[in-house]
């Protein structure tokens, strides 16, 4: 019915391009910000959001004729040569020419929905792209075609946002990948990737995903979070930022530990923001996601195997690299594994200030899960030498947590102190204590000084001129206990 049409308005069909150009989604570190506190009500999409409104099978039909239509229309190659914006145009253009071959009655309103819809698919990521384009989400988790979650202000719910079928799905989940060279299929069904603004993207397909491909994106807010706004948000204490801002200042090596979701990503972003431009930073992630602001940075990436099984870099393998390339400080995306071992050698022979995030619901716990990791990773040292190690490398653990009400607050600075036999010792610099909940159902807290006056770091501190800043915090923080 139609004839092929380019971008000059001939051609003939290829296959899509390897490279589609996506629209420019925003985000970056995510806001350990509270919970609303109306709950989820306030984190409900507003009305007049197209991810709102539910759409019919009709007109879920009718978009994919008109989309079969203009894939035999376009040159899809002459497409790919074009900026963005005359992408969208000619793209527009087609679709409004379709429609009206068709006759295909719907209001001006249902019309720009679907050439949004159909732009979407064609150049970015389909009916990802709105949600996407929202700051004010902190995760999409897509369950299958006709299931995508989001989380808003620590609550998870339920949107309208569906996909044509599993196959659209998988085919948006490839577009991902690829673009950090990596893939997903039955071979291959896991895959950790990012989106070009860093976001954090996990995909598991068929068959391990029965109900279809299973789509994670961690998304990043396009405003890098400091420590100021994270007093704001009320995760921790202006003499708790302070005391953080003297540990990063100092070059004390840090563990920040956590569960999923807690902001363990985004405090290590704030961490890093008081090392001096003029040291060298090299970063090791599984999926690149730290945004370090200094202008000289290294950033290594693990890569999975090949077809054949072969040419897989693991983070063992970065972390021992990293040290001969003479860095001033390492810093961990993730410890997961026999790393840590590398991470605390790294520590522990001139690379002061390192630091790494770990999984772990306290500070105890994240020291016994850095001596599994090592024992797992093979290592056959008596556990007393590990523990040694570990108090002789690590200075200061930060504890993030996600409580029950969605709020993400720091828990703990707890610094090691030492051993005493075979055990480790550590102090509690700052606490937060839970004082109960309002009616809405948020939790009311405080963060606390524990009463030291002089923290195991405090020589370190007076080396690098920090004493009295460490001073002042610490009084303050002690005083206001008193008050409280």
């Amino acid at each position: 019915m139609f004839g092929k049409r380019g971008a000059s308005g001939t051609g003939t069909v290829p296959p899509p391009p390897p490279k589609p150009v996506p629209a420019a989604p925003a985000g970056s570190a995510r806001p350990p910000e509270p919970a609303s506190p109306s709950g989820a009500s306030d984190a409900a999409i507003p009305p007049n959001r197209p991810e709102a409104r539910p759409r019919s099978e009709e007109y879920y039909d009718v978009k994919s004729s008109i989309f079969s239509a203009l894939i035999d229309t376009i040159d899809l190659s002459q497409l790919a040569r074009l900026d963005i914006e005359s992408a969208r145009e000619e793209i527009r253009d087609v679709v409004n020419e379709i429609i009206q071959l068709k006759n295909v009655v719907m209001s001006i309103a249902e019309q720009e929905e679907l050439l949004e819809d159909i732009v979407n698919d064609v150049l970015g990521y389909g009916p990802l792209e709105p949600l996407l384009a929202r700051d004010d989400i902190a995760d999409i988790m897509v369950n299958g075609a006709e299931r995508t979650f989001i989380e808003v202000s620590g609550k998870v719910q339920l949107t309208n946002i569906r996909f044509r079928d599993n196959q659209q799905l998988m085919n948006i989940c490839q577009r991902i990948v690829s673009q950090v060279g990596r893939r997903v299929d039955e071979s291959s069904p896991i895959c950790d990737a990012r989106l070009p603004d860093g976001s954090r993207v996990n995909v598991i397909a068929p068959p391990l995903a029965i109900d279809g491909p299973a789509l994670t994106i961690r998304k990043f807010k396009k405003d890098k979070l400091t420590l100021d706004q994270l007093v704001k948000f009320g995760s921790i204490s202006p003499e708790g930022a302070t005391v953080l801002q003297v540990i990063g200042l100092s070059r004390c090596n840090v563990i920040v530990s956590g569960g999923t979701g807690s902001g363990k990503t985004t405090l290590l972003n704030c961490l890093t923001r008081y090392i001096e431009t003029t040291e060298r930073i090299v970063t090791c992630e599984d999926a690149a996601e730290l945004q370090l602001q200094q202008p000289h940075v290294v950033r290594l990436e693990t890569r999975p195997p090949n077809l054949e099984g072969e040419g897989q870099v693991t983070m063992r393998d970065l972390v021992r690299n990293c040290l001969r390339m003479r860095p001033e400080r390492i810093i961990v995306g993730e410890v997961r594994g026999p790393e840590a071992f590398d991470l605390l050698q790294a520590m522990n022979t001139g690379h002061d200030g390192s630091m790494g995030t770990l999984h772990a619901n306290s500070p105890r716990e994240a020291l016994s899960r850095m001596e599994s990791m090592i024992t797992m990773g093979g290592f056959s040292l008596p556990s007393k030498t590990i523990r040694e190690m570990i108090v002789s490398s690590v200075d200061v653990i930060v504890q993030a947590a996600r409580l029950r009400d969605g709020s993400r607050r720091i828990t703990h600075i707890t610094e090691v102190m030492g051993m005493e036999g075979d055990v480790i010792i550590t102090q509690d610099l700052f606490l937060y204590e839970i004082l109960g909940e309002d009616e809405h159902g948020r939790i009311i807290g405080r963060h606390r000084s524990t009463g030291i006056g002089r923290p195991r770091f405090w020589e370190r501190a007076r080396y690098y001129n920090q004493e009295k800043r460490l001073a002042d915090a610490l009084d303050k923080a002690d005083i206001g206990e008193a008050a409280a």
